[in-house]
């Protein structure tokens, strides 16, 4: 995969933050971004436009896309591990560090499906698991 760099002006008094921040791995930018968004009470999603109002007689779309939120890992934390590497193909470490982060978001936008096969896998393993 080929990476793509954009130049973009910094201002002097950004540079080190985002030195700092280019240096960071993906789950140290998702810990960041879930800081920020709790410190701040803002969201890193894109805002949605307000969905138009359904007639009387139509019928309300069924939920496509689900969120996988591990809740708490439970005492078997290896196992829960096991699973997060295993379905989201990760590396150890970081199926550790989302593991050890919980409350956490594990994969969003996942099919109805393979967000519940998912979840009954963790719980298997002895997680708590919420849908979104």
């Amino acid at each position: 995969m080929e990476e793509t760099k954009v130049e973009v002006s910094v201002p002097a008094k950004f540079k080190d933050i985002v030195a700092t921040i280019e240096a960071m791995s993906v789950l140290d930018l998702h810990e960041l971004v879930k800081v920020l968004e709790t410190k701040f009470g803002v969201s890193a999603q894109a805002a949605a436009a307000p969905a138009a109002a359904a007639g009387a007689g139509e019928e309300v779309e069924a939920k496509s896309a689900f969120t996988v939120e591990l809740t708490a890992a439970g005492e078997q934390k290896i196992a829960v591990m096991k699973v997060v590497k295993e379905v989201l193909a990760l590396g150890l470490k970081e199926a550790k560090d989302l593991v050890d982060g919980a409350p956490s978001v594990l994969k969003e936008a996942m099919k109805k499906e393979d967000a519940e096969d998912f979840k009954k896998k963790l719980e298997a393993a002895g997680a708590k698991v919420t849908l979104k």
